[in-house]
């Protein structure tokens, strides 16, 4: 799980990576980067009452933003713990190995949406973002754009973004594809996975929204096919742990 729509703002000095900027979007709100000539865009005022899903609940457009922001504003304490409890720590090597496709060299910008934690609050919109076109060498996004409600349009804004040349990477649940493995997982997302968000966070509800969202979520071969939708090249994946994961590398050329 990663919070809906937002983002940090990195930047890579050789000595690593530091944290310049986190913006988080908020439900029918959107503000400009302070003090900053980014040039924001504005969220329209006007929704499209059409429908999507939410988990396996179908809701309206304008309902899921504020669904999603339920959900985590619920989990954020015990968020971590969650993580660990539910992979067996296992997320911790995901991210690790998103990490090392990015290849930093210094003066690297990176965008990370959805990133959860931060240091100066901005609000923000993974589906408009808050950034001036070609801006960022790096986008990455880490179990969060599933929660999107336009998942194409949020592509397209990481394409707008990012500079020629940039990268495109995304960390996501993904599709297991061996039989015996897909229906062990089944039981344990579905059996064992809202006892612990109770047990633990207090919380069952949120947590079968999780394990539900990522059965909604497209296979890797569709996700492909998306990303390369919004424009971007050289499109590749690579499933981890069975296809319980993937993590997707695309460029904008």
């Amino acid at each position: 799980m990663a919070a809906s729509g937002s983002c940090v703002l990195w930047s890579y000095c050789g000595h690593g990576w530091s944290r310049v900027m986190w913006c988080c979007r908020l439900p029918g709100f959107r503000s400009s980067w302070p003090g900053g000539p980014l040039g924001a865009r504005h969220l329209s005022e006007e929704k499209r009452a059409t429908e999507t899903h939410f988990g396996f609940e179908t809701v309206s457009e304008e309902e899921k933003g504020g669904k999603v922001y339920q959900v985590f504003e619920s989990v954020a304490k015990k968020y971590d713990v969650m993580n660990d409890m539910m992979s067996l720590g296992i997320h911790r090597v995901w991210k690790d190995l998103l990490l090392g496709k990015m290849h930093p060299f210094p003066g690297t910008q990176l965008l990370d949406v959805a990133g959860g934690t931060g240091l100066a609050w901005v609000l923000g919109d993974a589906e408009e973002l808050p950034f001036d076109d070609d801006k960022f060498d790096v986008y990455t996004i880490a179990f969060g754009i599933r929660n999107v409600t336009h998942i194409d349009r949020a592509l397209q804004e990481a394409h707008r973004v990012l500079k020629p040349g940039g990268r495109f990477l995304c960390l996501e649940f993904s599709q297991v594809n061996n039989p015996l493995i897909s229906r062990l997982y089944d039981l344990y997302s579905f059996q064992v996975i809202p006892v612990l968000g109770e047990v633990i966070a207090g919380d069952w509800k949120s947590y079968q929204y999780l394990v539900e969202s990522i059965r909604q979520f497209p296979s890797q071969e569709e996700f492909k096919e998306m990303i390369e939708d919004a424009g971007f090249q050289k499109v590749t994946y690579e499933s981890l742990t069975s296809g319980i994961v993937a993590i997707h590398s695309g460029f904008k050329l």
